[in-house]
């Protein structure tokens, strides 16, 4: 997989149905395989009436975006008979984008937006409530549960449709070759986990003779919180993700005043002996991933698919014997242990100024999208152009590389599908794997309680709070403060603001019981 691809792979890689869906797509065999979407067959559905322009607004990251004229926009526009105008924003200017188009009251007919922007606007009229409508979309009923449409979403009303994130898809592997030349077995626990660690660290698994490899790496995102690859640990000692429910309230990871303490405590351990990737303060997302990759870490945190479209095979290249196992997240000193988890957070919606006969063709084109046949276009492509298929048999045509055709799924909006990001003209036995890994995943979900809900002082000034709380964090892990520092981080955080946040999002979080 190309740069990009890994990329935008990795920012929307989807997983198995999030617990509770019945009726979804994402209950299918392990299994991929196109519905016919040649484009001389797509005829106008007599049903849709007059032509129907929609301006559509999505989020681009790493490799740009569609030109105006695409094979995938010309099916859908004869399908549905409309005339679909695509702006593409890059990543790093959306929010400000979105920030200028409210200033001005003129944001497009559907857009996708991030959940900080949609909790602000949710209220204040901008958005149209489908709840009414959704019924006349069975196909969109189907492939959402109950749980993940209402996040963010107040009783009774839909002002959005979710950009699905699984709630699973992020997999603990270690080096299995290196476990078996040190005569290691997998770590089950949190005292485990460090001995492996220190092992690989110290007992030279990749036999280079050198002092060359580390245990384990994570980064900080944004100067405010850990990645991804920190989870496993951090619930290990009961951190919340994000927020927790504590006696019928919630409380944020930032106010658990113990368990950072146990969590420093560990981490702060390994770095000093060496165990702890020593540039983790300042990695960036993806450097974890990339040391792995490079066979200088023995553990990683992943998405499933990736570990096979790139993690594995580009380790491979290093060390064609490298293998890897999938880990259950260590168990922590009073049992406690968890994946990293996401809550569907990001929305797409529909803006309220919009006529009648524009919100439906709106929704129709949603409720296209997620049948086999839509799915099947926004993913693989036009057969065709984008894929072949003779017999049982599926080849990949250049043009698919070159158009990018799943980029309106996987940047703007798709059903829930285990396999999103597996082509049939690749390795079937790949998707069966995948979906082993994700099964094991979803056993150690760690839910977000706060997820969707919307505390105004941490719009403002949540992220200074965070930052501030870090660089203390950073310099206990590191050494440069004691550990009994973080009792004065965090009441630093808790008085500056945190104590009106959790205040504001407990306020919410009655209501939407």
């Amino acid at each position: 997989m190309s740069k990009g691809m890994k990329t935008f792979a990795a920012i929307t890689l989807t997983a198995s149905l999030i617990a509770g869906c019945s009726g979804g797509q994402g209950e299918k065999a392990a299994t991929v395989s196109p519905a016919d979407t040649k484009a001389t067959d797509v005829k106008t559905a007599d049903t849709q009436g007059e032509k129907i322009s929609i301006n559509m607004m999505s989020i681009a990251y790493e490799g740009g975006a569609w030109s105006d004229k695409h094979p995938v926009i010309d099916v859908l526009n004869k399908k549905l008979n409309i005339d679909l105008k695509i702006q593409w924003v890059p990543s790093d200017n959306y929010t400000e984008k979105l920030g200028v188009m409210a200033a001005s009251n003129s944001f497009p007919d559907v857009f996708r937006i991030n959940s900080a922007e949609f909790l602000k606007w949710r209220d204040k009229g901008v958005f149209l409530d489908i709840a009414p409508m959704l019924s006349k979309y069975p196909n969109l009923v189907k492939t959402m549960d109950a749980e993940t449409l209402a996040i963010g979403n107040p009783k009774g009303k839909t002002y959005a449709l979710p950009n699905w994130t699984p709630e699973f898809r992020e997999t603990l592997l270690a080096r299995k070759d290196w476990l078996d030349k040190l005569n290691l077995k997998p770590p089950t626990t949190i005292d485990e986990f460090y001995e492996v660690a220190k092992a690989f660290t110290k007992n030279d698994p990749d036999g280079n003779g050198k002092d060359d490899t580390m245990g384990y790496s994570f980064a900080i995102a944004n100067n405010r919180s850990f990645t991804r690859g920190a989870d496993p640990l951090r619930f290990a000692f009961g951190l919340a993700n994000g927020w927790k429910e504590v006696n019928g309230g919630i409380v944020p990871w930032q106010a658990q005043t113990k368990e950072l303490k146990d969590f420093l405590g560990f981490t702060r351990k390994m770095y000093a002996e060496g165990l702890l990737d020593k540039d983790f303060a300042i990695n960036k997302g993806q450097d974890p991933d990339f040391k792995f990759e490079a066979n200088k870490v023995g553990f990683t945190d992943v998405p499933g698919t990736n570990i096979y479209d790139t993690g594995l095979p580009n380790l491979q290249k290093v060390v064609p014997s490298a293998q890897v196992i999938q880990l259950a997240p260590p168990k922590g000193p009073t049992g406690l242990q968890g994946n990293t988890t996401y809550a569907t957070t990001n929305k797409v919606v529909i803006n309220a100024k919009v006529d009648k006969k524009k919100q439906e063709r709106i929704l129709a084109l949603m409720d296209f999208m997620v049948t086999d046949e839509g799915h099947s276009l926004i993913t693989y492509g036009v057969e065709g152009i984008h894929y072949k298929k003779t017999g049982e048999k599926y080849e990949v045509l250049p043009a698919f590389e070159s158009d990018r055709p799943m980029l309106i799924n996987f940047w703007f909006f798709h059903r829930f599908d285990a396999l999103n990001t597996i082509r049939p003209w690749e390795d079937q036995e790949k998707a069966k794997k995948v979906q082993a890994l994700f099964d094991e995943n979803k056993k150690y979900l760690v839910k977000d309680k706060g997820a969707g809900l919307f505390s105004e002082t941490s719009t403002k000034s949540g992220a200074s709070l965070d930052q501030k709380l870090m660089g203390e964090m950073v310099a206990i892990i590191m050494g440069q403060k004691p550990l009994e520092a973080i009792d004065a981080a965090v009441e630093a955080w808790k008085k500056d603001g945190g104590d009106k946040i959790i205040e504001e999002m407990n306020e919410q979080y009655k209501l939407s019981k």
